[in-house]
């Protein structure tokens, strides 16, 4: 069996912390799932973007990939599909309030550094 690599993560050999949801992102979540009862979650994936090199992705979902990894809350469902993994691992997803905007935010433990706007973040 050949093991597969993104980047220089193996993801045969890692194991993973998982991707938690606050409280208020939780909430969040399920306030967009109540919204069309054809969505099952919010998906979160990486792209390669931005001036620090990766962003993050949040997109509604009605059908998860079948290698995605479910991550629960409240009944709130986030799925993370695999290869994203060695990028996010161990992150918080939390939704606050920032003046009169309303905002994911990630606290993701491997980004060593982030872009001055902040959507973006470098390993």
């Amino acid at each position: 069996m050949q093991t597969e690599t993104v980047g220089s993560f193996s993801l045969d050999d890692n194991v993973w912390q998982g991707v938690s949801l606050t409280d208020s992102a939780a909430k969040q979540i399920n306030t967009l799932m109540a919204q069309d009862p054809e969505v099952k979650g919010l998906q979160l994936s990486v792209k390669q973007s931005g001036c620090a090199g990766f962003g993050y992705v949040l997109d509604l979902t009605k059908q998860p990939a079948s290698d995605d990894l479910v991550f629960e809350h409240d009944g709130a469902l986030l799925f993370v599909p695999l290869k994203a993994m060695p990028f996010i691992d161990g992150t918080e997803v939390d939704f606050v309030r920032e003046g009169l905007n309303q905002i994911f935010k990630f606290n993701n433990p491997k980004a060593q550094h982030a872009c001055g706007c902040g959507e973006s973040f470098g390993l």
